[in-house]
């Protein structure tokens, strides 16, 4: 049974997947593996890196033998609010795949509230196509992103254009989006 704070941070990033990533297409291989009802909405109750850690390898277990599954999204709201810390954790992240033989079947992309991307300021808009409501550990399967890839037409032009989507939103309403997936409907 979920419980209702772990429900208000599954709603919150539901909403953020809903508006921000299939709603400007950012990931244009997301929307049918939402309406599929194929993401895995996970809030973790690790409060420290290790606790996490174990966490990341028992979902990516699950998910190695959970076919109906596609994508987790291994939320972290208690552990590695510092977007430094969890940039460094994501190496972490990568020894956790390659210790479990799991390295070329899974791969694990980052979101962060904070997110920042190599040789941007803080508040460039275009960080918002990382930015997420909570901190979360996007677990991927390589196979089905390659067969994607395979199939979607200009794929390395995809970052290119997010970028020019969040610009063409701009930095206010991109922050205001954000700020609106953490509000439900009637909270104050």
């Amino acid at each position: 049974m979920i419980q209702v704070a772990d429900a208000k941070v599954i709603e919150a990033t539901r909403r953020w997947v809903e508006q921000v990533v299939v709603g400007f297409n950012l990931c244009p291989f997301a929307k049918r593996e939402l309406v599929k009802e194929r993401v895995r909405f996970v809030v973790s109750k690790a409060t420290d890196e290790a606790a996490l850690l174990d966490e990341l390898a028992h979902e990516l277990t699950l998910l190695n033998v959970e076919e109906s599954v596609e994508t987790t999204l291994l939320i972290h709201p208690q552990v590695l609010q510092s977007f430094y810390q969890y940039n460094d954790f994501l190496e972490a992240a990568d020894e956790l795949l390659v210790n479990m033989n799991l390295e070329g079947i899974y791969q694990v992309a980052s979101f962060h509230p904070d997110y920042q991307f190599g040789g941007t300021e803080l508040d460039d808009v275009e960080n918002y196509t990382n930015r997420s409501p909570y901190p979360m550990l996007h677990l991927l399967r390589e196979d089905s992103l390659s067969i994607a890839i395979d199939n979607y037409p200009e794929v390395d032009l995809i970052p290119e254009r997010n970028i020019e989507r969040m610009n063409e939103q701009g930095l206010e309403k991109m922050r205001a989006i954000l700020a609106g997936c953490l509000n439900a409907p009637g909270d104050n």
